[in-house]
This record gives structure tokens, C-alpha cells and sequence, in this order.
């Protein structure tokens, strides 16, 4: 394996969207959701290490998910686990990461991955991520997978690149945020817009130079470090100094603001697993378009469910179409799937009339 290959994995989120299996105690990464027997930061943590050093991956997340990536990981080091003591974003937890593999190895390069997607064919997102860095090696470019758009959707960023290129990795024209219905499908109309996946690739010296350059006083706040990390001095600095870090996205901070982005548009299937429809579109289905996770099920005039419960219980439905229905220990969630995306928002419900503790 290549010893300057390195991988930072983003691990701190609470998939909202995923309540109630995903709560900010114990969130979606963390959790089997395809029934496969392994978890999705697992998964993810298989896939990276089949080219990339195990010593080698980076997991970023919030302190109070140490034990769990510690547990779950058994490969990985404490060493490895890189705690944000604050929410902030991805901008400085990536730069604090970066700083960080610089100090170890100058020479290397990065791909950093969200730990909660879902992606089948490990060997084309190999090849992919390697014609990224074999880029970055030889260039001082930022590079991004982007995802062909199958539909407008309207719950990513999209990436535009130069039509006129014919090479493999595409010249970045610029970000767009997310867009409406209508501007949705003129992109996909154009035929030079991918989604934004949030997988980045460059070499330590590139992204760090970006940060000089763009955020000159983030900076500044995490190079006073330098002496202490990787040493034991390196968790007082980072509680005493990570929450004075403007809370910004690395979209913005860098991305948005580079002129030497190039983009590969991905040849593998891929899927963020953001809501439980996009899950349910993952999972097997029985003849009536139902998606069992965990289940044992009897089911009449029931069709297009998502249904997720603890090991082997058994649910009996009637007269039910394209609901999402889970089951765990103190809450049952009945939903249309048409409405999932206010799920974020019946959470914030739950949480003021029951408590946290269901959240």
C-alpha cells in the first residue's frame, strides 16, 4: 500500500432525518441501516482501507463519540480519532486534521470521505479516488468525485464544469447551491452539472496553502499549534483554541473561492443515505415494493413500506402504502414517505414535549 495515501473520515453528524434509529447520542453512521451486519462508518472504513494504510485513516467526529468509532474500529488508534470539542463545521476540523497528516508525512495526500454513504462498486471508487490523487500529486489542484444526476434533485449542491474538456477530470467552473425544482432540470439539461457528493481529494501541502491563502486567520489559530500536535500536549490546545474557529463549511471556505478545482464525474453507484427513502431505494424489495429491515413480517394490502424494527420481530400491516415505519425501544415512527423530510422537524417536536432523551 501506498504509505503517503491518507484518508480523513467524517463521522460527527446526526443524520436527523434518520430518527428515530439516529439520535445525536447514537447517530446513523454508527447503525447497520442495510441490514448488511456491518455498520455504514464500518463499511466505509473497509472500503478506504483496501488501498489506504488503516494507520493511515483519520476519523473526525465529536468527543462524544470516541468509544463508539473506538469500538466499532477496532483497527484504529486513539491517536487516530480527531475530537472536535465544538461544533463548527467542516472547514476547521478538516484544516486541524490536515495540519495534523502534514506533520507526519509532507508528502501526502488526502481523500476525505463522509462515513455515511452508501457505495457498491469499492473497486471503481478505488480507481476513481486514485486518478484524483495521482492529480494531486503531480499538480497543486483540489479535486472533487461528483455524482451524474440521475433526477433534479433538489437536496444537493450541484458541481458545473467546462464543457469544452475532454479529459477524465473535468475543470471546476463553480459550485451551485442548492437549487429549485425548475433550475434543477436545466442542469440536468445542460449535461455539464454533477451532484456534490462531498468527497474531496489533494495533497496536504495544496489544501493547507488554500487555507493560508483563503482563511488566513483559521489559520493562523490552528498553525499556533503546530508544536503540539500529534504530542500530548495536543488535546489542551485544541479544547483551549477550537471553539474561537469561524463556523463555516469547507464549501465555503475553500472551494468556492479556489481557481483549481478539478472534478471526476464517478463511475460507481452512489447514494448519501440522507432519508429513509433514499434507504428504502437501496434495500430489497418483496413483490408489493416492500423494504424489510430486521423484520419478520405479515403484510396484507400493504405496499412501498419502509420497515425497520429490532432482530427479528414480527410487524403485521394492513392497508398500508409508502409509509416508513420503525420501531425502537421507546419510540414507533408511523410516517408517509412523502413527507420525510419533516422529519428533522417532528424531532424538534419530540424534543420539547418528551425530553432529549428521545432525540
Amino acid at each position: 500500500m501506498n504509505k503517503n495515501y491518507y484518508a480523513v473520515l467524517m463521522a460527527g453528524g446526526v443524520g436527523s432525518r434518520f430518527w428515530p434509529v439516529s439520535t445525536s447520542s447514537y447517530p446513523k453512521q454508527f447503525h447497520d441501516m442495510l441490514g448488511s451486519g456491518k455498520t455504514l462508518i464500518q463499511k466505509t472504513f473497509d472500503r478506504l482501507n483496501k488501498f489506504i494504510p488503516s494507520e493511515n485513516i483519520l476519523i473526525l467526529t465529536n468527543e462524544r463519540y470516541n468509544d463508539l468509532v473506538l469500538e466499532q474500529l477496532p483497527l484504529v488508534k486513539q491517536n487516530q480519532v480527531v475530537l472536535e470539542p465544538a461544533m463548527r463545521n467542516t472547514s476547521p476540523c478538516i484544516l486541524y486534521a490536515s495540519l495534523k497528516i502534514q506533520k507526519m508525512n509532507p508528502n501526502a495526500v488526502i481523500v476525505v470521505a463522509p462515513s455515511d454513504h452508501w457505495i457498491e462498486d469499492e473497486q471503481a471508487f478505488e480507481q476513481d479516488v486514485k486518478a484524483c490523487f495521482d492529480k494531486c500529486t503531480s499538480e497543486s489542484v483540489l479535486c472533487t468525485l461528483g455524482i451524474r444526476p440521475t433526477f433534479p434533485n433538489t437536496g444537493f449542491g450541484y458541481i458545473e464544469y467546462e464543457k469544452e474538456s475532454d479529459a477524465q477530470l473535468k475543470k471546476v467552473s463553480q459550485f451551485r447551491e442548492k437549487p429549485d425544482y425548475e433550475t434543477a432540470r436545466e442542469f440536468l439539461e445542460q449535461g455539464n452539472f454533477l451532484w456534490n457528493a462531498g468527497i474531496f481529494m489533494w495533497s496536504v501541502e495544496t489544501i493547507v496553502n488554500a487555507f493560508k491563502t483563503y482563511q488566513p486567520s483559521q489559520y493562523e489559530l490552528f498553525e499556533q499549534g503546530i508544536a503540539c500536535y500529534n504530542t500530548s500536549d495536543e488535546a489542551t490546545f485544541i479544547q483551549e483554541n477550537y471553539a474561537k474557529a469561524e463556523n463555516i463549511s469547507i464549501d465555503y471556505a475553500i472551494l468556492e473561492q479556489s481557481q483549481s478545482i478539478f472534478t471526476l464525474p464517478a463511475t460507481f453507484d452512489w447514494n448519501d443515505l440522507g432519508t429513509w427513502g433514499a434507504l428504502y431505494e437501496k434495500l430489497d424489495k418483496d413483490d408489493n415494493k416492500n423494504a424489510v429491515v430486521n423484520s419478520r413480517i405479515l403484510l396484507n394490502n400493504a405496499k412501498g413500506n419502509m420497515i425497520r424494527t429490532a432482530k427479528d420481530k414480527i410487524v403485521v400491516v394492513d392497508g398500508l402504502e409508502d409509509y416508513i415505519i420503525v420501531d425502537k425501544e421507546e419510540v414507533l415512527l408511523i410516517y408517509p414517505k412523502s413527507k420525510q423530510q419533516d422529519i428533522k422537524k417532528v424531532l424538534g417536536e419530540v424534543k420539547e414535549q418528551f425530553g432529549e432523551q428521545y432525540t
